[in-house]
This record gives structure tokens, C-alpha cells and sequence, in this order.
């Protein structure tokens, strides 16, 4: 009969197995396909990362961070009321967060301002007291009725209706957003979609701090922002402190994929790396436990024949 030591020892040694043929079913199954459809991604080696049919445009997309920089206050656009104004009516004061996106975007400038309104939930500062947000659409055919809806909607996800007054959704001319753009070192390129009329944009996410004199003062990439971080970069821009360079790990917006006809976020390699990390993990626990086990199984055995040696020599 079995002992509850070697029983539960085969049953640690099966869950390792099916713990790590979930691994190996997983790990491929996530660089192939990302939650957000980068399945058929033509620009993508799913095994090995981007290769060299990636499109040349990706070339001239990212972000250059400009620290310390000025922002060309003069620049005048469209609120989310119709009004013209300049940058600087929103400086002088306090410190403002820049987000760059534009408001039809199929999904990850939503996913970017999603991750901004949740940090700031969490951030004791308030909107229009101790900072502002500017939200401007790289997009020159966007109007005010979107940036009207976008402010809306976040401002109601935000949870605080009273600071209203903190939250700004513009659009502008081209002139303006090419001068703004250029100043944050926020690089995008235009692109056809699959009619030859509706527009996308390539672009990476990210969203900037900028100090009361209209200087930036720090870059935040991706979509998901620690509100520690954030809460410590307002604080420091309010006196017009000047932050570090942060690692330039850029994620992507769409582009069009007349193969699969989606539009795909350029996420694969990152999501493969994710799948690398789980696989190895799951591999180093499994070492780990076998050996523990072997080691148990060896201490009985050596026992054993010590009891045994005993009782021939008695």
C-alpha cells in the first residue's frame, strides 16, 4: 500500500506536467494571437518578432522625448465648447498632463485615456485645482462634437462632474497639430483605410507632464500609468522640476490590415515575451519540485538499508 508521502508526491509531479502542457499550448497560442486581433499580422513574424517586411512607415513612428523643452504656448484650438484658444490659457499655474491621440481611433487612444482616468482615480490631486488635462486630436477633420463626447464620456467615467472645468478635448488644424507633435516629439504617419477615405493614424502611446511655464517635464508610455508615479511627476512639474528619460518601450496604434480586413495592434512580440516568461517559470518550478521529491525519495531508501544492516549484524 502507498504511502500518503508517495501519493502526494505523484499527484505534485502530475499537476507539473498539466501545469506545463498549459504552458506550451499557451505560450505559442499568445504569439500568435493578441487579444486585440494581431492574428494574420502581416508585418509580424510571430515566432521571431518584427522581420523585414515590417512596413517602412513603422521607421518614422515613436516618441523623442524632449525634456525640458518648451510647448509653443502661442498654438491656438478648438475646446470642447467651440472656442478658440491658445495653449497658454492653460498654463501659468499648475502643471497639465498632454495626451496626444485622436478620438476615432478603433481602440488603444480609448485604451490610453481608460488608463489615464483610472490613475487619476486613485491620484489625490483634482482636475482644474491642481492640474489640467489636455487631450488633442492629431486628426485636422475631427470637430468639436467628438471632442465633446470624449470629454463627456471620461468625465463621467472620471466620477467627479465638479472638475469639469480641468478637462479639455480640442481639435485643430494640421499646421498646429504638426507644430505641437513636433514639439512633444511625437511622431505618427498617416494611413489609408481599406476605402481609400476613412483615415487611420500610426502612432505610439503615451501621455506627457508639463510644468506650469509650459516645459515637459516627464513621458509616460503605454497605456497603463502608476498613479505613485503619476501623483510624484504632478507634484514635481508644479515646481517645475524636470524629470529622467524613461525607457522608450513604445506600444503601437492600428494600421490596416487589408489580409485579414482588422485593424491590428502591434503587440505580438510583447505578448510572446509574456508567453517566453510563463513557459520558463512554469519549467524552473518543475525542476525545482523533482528534485525536491528525488531527494525524499532517496532519504527512505538509505533507511531502509540501514535497518537492514542493523538487524543482519544484531
Amino acid at each position: 500500500m502507498q504511502s500518503k508521502d508517495t501519493i502526494r508526491r505523484k499527484w505534485r509531479r502530475a499537476g507539473c506536467a498539466a501545469a506545463l502542457v498549459l504552458g506550451l499550448s499557451v505560450a505559442p497560442l499568445a504569439a500568435q494571437v493578441s487579444t486585440y486581433g494581431a492574428k494574420g499580422l502581416p508585418a509580424m513574424n510571430t515566432r521571431l518578432g518584427p522581420t523585414n517586411n515590417m512596413p517602412g512607415f513603422l521607421g518614422k513612428v515613436g516618441i523623442e522625448q524632449h525634456l525640458n523643452q518648451p510647448l509653443p504656448l502661442n498654438l491656438t484650438f478648438t475646446d470642447d465648447a467651440g472656442h478658440e484658444v491658445p495653449l497658454s490659457r492653460y498654463f501659468g499655474k499648475v502643471p497639465a498632463i498632454l495626451a496626444l491621440v485622436y478620438y476615432r481611433c478603433p481602440m488603444l487612444c480609448s485604451e490610453e485615456l481608460d488608463g489615464l482616468t483610472s490613475a487619476l482615480k486613485m491620484v489625490s490631486f483634482r482636475p482644474g485645482k491642481d492640474f489640467n488635462i489636455l487631450v488633442v486630436s492629431i486628426d485636422p477633420s475631427e470637430g468639436t462634437d467628438l471632442a465633446a463626447a470624449k470629454k463627456k464620456y471620461y468625465l463621467r467615467l472620471y466620477g467627479h462632474p465638479e472638475t469639469a472645468n480641468g478637462w479639455h478635448f480640442m481639435t485643430g488644424t494640421q499646421a498646429n497639430i504638426d507644430a505641437l507633435t513636433s514639439a512633444v516629439g511625437f511622431r505618427y504617419v498617416r494611413i489609408p483605410g481599406p476605402d481609400g477615405k476613412l483615415t487611420q493614424f500610426a502612432h505610439a502611446s503615451a501621455i506627457q507632464i508639463v510644468t506650469p511655464e509650459g516645459k515637459l517635464a516627464q513621458y509616460y508610455m503605454g497605456v497603463v500609468y502608476s498613479p505613485k508615479d503619476m501623483l510624484l511627476g504632478l507634484d514635481e512639474a508644479s515646481s517645475n522640476r524636470i524629470g529622467s528619460p524613461v525607457d522608450n518601450i513604445l506600444t503601437y496604434c492600428y494600421h490596416y490590415n487589408p489580409q485579414t480586413n482588422t485593424h491590428d495592434l502591434i503587440i505580438a512580440r510583447i505578448v510572446q515575451l509574456g508567453g517566453l516568461i510563463t513557459f520558463l517559470s512554469l519549467g524552473g518550478f518543475m525542476l525545482v519540485m523533482f528534485r525536491r521529491d528525488f531527494r525524499q525519495e532517496k532519504q527512505p531508501e538509505a533507511g531502509l538499508t540501514a535497518d537492514a544492516g542493523t538487524k543482519v549484524n544484531g
